[in-house]
């Protein structure tokens, strides 16, 4: 029974007298260790040197890869808002969110009376320009016969004139209103036109994104939104890159837009912004990206990587040979003349992959520990 208690005991103090065995056998005052090192320095047997990696500093090109949140908005060049074309309460609406339409397609029907006198003043002034281009031919023929005087047909010619102006402007009118194209011939032709309905029409084709309006809602001519359509097969990703980032990014740099719900989606850059958000700080780059699956909608943020095609130049080392002291401050070993290893603070930039890039504290030609600076702070601390 007493043994029983005593055994756990035995393997501590066993297992204590192993790890100092270890520590002594490793420790920088072994007689072992080659040549002196200045105080401060690590120095190495030849044994432990072999399981050291030494990288050698120079010059390195490589490309910034800029990561930035993103908000999804909808291509702007693809997308627009319907404003009303004319007075008048809405009758009934024709399409329902979400809808794809076509260009020139009726979206909603509105009872104005803009869009009646438009047509009634379209049909008298084609009639009267008609009319009036009618009795310019025909004085024109008469002034060849002294039939009537120069002035007269001069004055007809004028008349003409202005009533084909009026006639244009109408037709303008009705354009503008998007009266259907079949009426206006049938106005052209002088057959009778029914009843016209204002229909508020699409003028791109898209998805209907938003619906502003509601029946029986009096609409303003040229002022109340109605609907917006939006081309949603391509999308605009607004991104916020801050500080020295922004001079690695510029247009035609690819962007992978991670929407973190499925895969990732490749863009590009199509614009960088000229001014600085005043309240955030940041520099605005739009990214245009193809929209498979309209897996983007508006609002939606996103994680986006920005790989610059400008080629940058630094003093890269490997992550792994980058320690912090206990103060938190990063730092190296670098092997000196002597062949001892000593501690070099330095300031980590941009990371590209498994290197830092060392804005200060090495040069081209420092020798740092890649593989095995953790065994060398060990051996430093003992």
């Amino acid at each position: 029974m007493r043994n029983d208690r005593q055994r756990p005991y035995g393997r501590a103090l066993m297992t204590l007298l192993v790890a100092a065995a270890l520590i002594a056998g490793c420790s920088p005052k072994s007689d072992k260790q080659e040549g002196g090192a200045a105080s401060g320095e690590v120095a190495l047997t030849a044994a432990q040197r072999a399981h050291i990696q030494v990288y050698t500093v120079a010059p390195t090109s490589f490309h910034k890869t800029i990561v930035a949140n993103g908000i999804v908005d909808f291509d702007n060049d693809q997308a627009t808002s319907v404003i009303a074309p004319f007075s008048g309460p809405v009758a009934r609406l024709l399409v329902p969110l979400g809808e794809q339409v076509k260009k020139g397609q009726a979206l909603a029907i509105v009872d104005s009376s803009d869009f009646a006198s438009a047509v009634g003043t379209y049909r008298k002034t084609f009639a009267a320009a008609r009319t009036a281009r009618r009795l310019a031919d025909l004085d024109k023929d008469l002034v060849q016969h002294q039939g009537v005087s120069r002035r007269e047909a001069d004055q007809a010619e004028s008349d003409a004139v202005g009533a084909e102006a009026d006639r244009d402007a109408a037709l303008q009118a009705l354009v503008a209103l998007s009266i259907d194209p079949k009426t206006i011939k049938d106005i052209q032709a002088g057959r009778p036109v029914s009843r016209i309905d204002g229909a508020i029409r699409a003028p791109i084709g898209g998805t209907v994104v938003e619906k502003l309006i509601t029946p029986g809602e009096l609409l303003a001519g040229g002022t109340t939104p109605c609907f917006t359509i939006a081309n949603l097969s391509r999308v605009w990703v607004m991104a916020q890159v801050f500080g020295a980032d922004v001079a690695s990014v510029a247009r035609g740099d690819t962007a992978e837009i991670d929407t973190g719900i499925s895969k990732t989606i490749t863009g590009s850059v199509d614009n960088v912004a000229a001014v600085v958000d005043p309240d955030t700080r940041s520099v605005a780059v739009r990214i245009v990206a193809d929209n498979p699956d309209v897996l983007l909608k508006k609002q939606m943020y996103v994680r986006v990587q920005i790989r610059s095609e400008r080629p940058s130049t630094g003093l890269l080392v490997p992550a792994s040979a980058i320690l912090r002291d206990d103060e938190n401050l990063p730092f190296v070993f670098v092997v000196k003349r002597d062949g001892g290893f000593a501690r070099q603070h330095v300031t980590p930039g941009y990371r590209d992959g498994d290197r830092y890039d060392i804005t200060s504290g090495l040069k081209s030609g420092d020798r740092v520990v890649s593989n095995g600076a953790l065994f060398l702070q060990f051996m430093q601390n003992q």
